[in-house]
């Protein structure tokens, strides 16, 4: 298949992707059947202590710090180039604070978890939320970045773009896959949505809740350009994760989103 005729299929899948996302949109939030259908909250009350919640965050930052240290020890006599083993170095951040995870819930969360929730499971919310969240970004996307060359700001994509693109090792494109489609949506969703979100929500005012994360998610990232359309998409992972108490629906919902953008990046339209 020819260069542009990979653009042109992507341009339709696209096309057809968002105008999936906006039927859901409007059927799922803002019809007028759905915006009066009564939704009581099914995202559980985090009965815990400030103590616990920092032990949570800081076991999280402390294992994330040790694997990446401990990865200094194994990454550099992997075949690859400077920039992948930078990359996969930033990756192993999320494994260990995985572990911290772990960690937390073996000694510091027992007898804590959320009732099971009836419902749709968390891969058939999770691809709505994702759906619905295309047509959205984009729309905030477009504005933001409109906004921004308006002002005189240069506009740069994130760094990982280039090394994907210019990369000839299908291991080092298998392991960010891996990392971004799994490894990546697990952490941020436990540390964004199921830790900040979930111990505000009742302890702060219902909007800060969702826009700090959000903001926090948003700023980890480190480009402006996508800064927005990250904002609004964590605030559209934390209303899906308390919609339907799965945060399995935001990790599905992430993992489609980071995969759609490496698709993107690999056609030629994430550039």
């Amino acid at each position: 298949m020819t260069e542009s005729a990979v653009t042109t299929t992507a341009i339709a899948v696209e096309a057809v992707l968002a105008t999936l996302g906006l039927g859901l949109l409007w059927r799922l939030w803002l019809s007028p059947s759905a915006r009066a259908r009564p939704t009581p909250p099914s995202l559980a009350t985090w009965d815990v202590s400030l103590g616990d919640f920092s032990r949570f965050l800081w076991l999280m930052l402390i294992c994330g710090l040790a694997a990446q240290l401990g990865s200094g020890y194994v990454i550099p006599h992997l075949p690859f180039t400077t920039d992948e083993r930078l990359s996969l170095a930033g990756t192993t951040v999320h494994a260990g604070a995985l572990g911290g995870i772990l960690l937390f819930r073996l000694f510091f969360a027992k007898g804590r978890a959320p009732k099971a929730r009836t419902g749709p499971s968390p891969l058939v919310s999770g691809t709505a939320t994702f759906l619905l969240a295309l047509p959205v970004v984009y729309g905030v996307g477009f504005v933001w970045q409109g906004a921004l060359q308006l002002c005189g700001f240069e506009l740069e994509k994130q760094g990982l773009v280039d090394v994907l693109q210019n990369s000839r090792s299908l291991a080092f494109q298998g392991l960010m896959i891996l990392a971004a489609a799994v490894v990546v949506p697990m952490t941020e969703e436990s540390f964004f949505r199921a830790g900040i979100f979930r111990y505000t929500r009742t302890r702060l005012p219902r909007w800060a809740s969702l826009v700090a994360p959000a903001v926090l998610f948003g700023a980890l990232h480190a480009n402006l350009a996508s800064f927005a359309p990250l904002v609004t998409l964590g605030v559209i992972f934390s209303l899906s994760y308390e919609r339907t108490g799965r945060i399995g629906t935001a990790i599905v919902a992430h993992g489609l989103f980071n995969l759609h953008t490496v698709a993107l990046i690999f056609t030629g339209l994430g550039t």
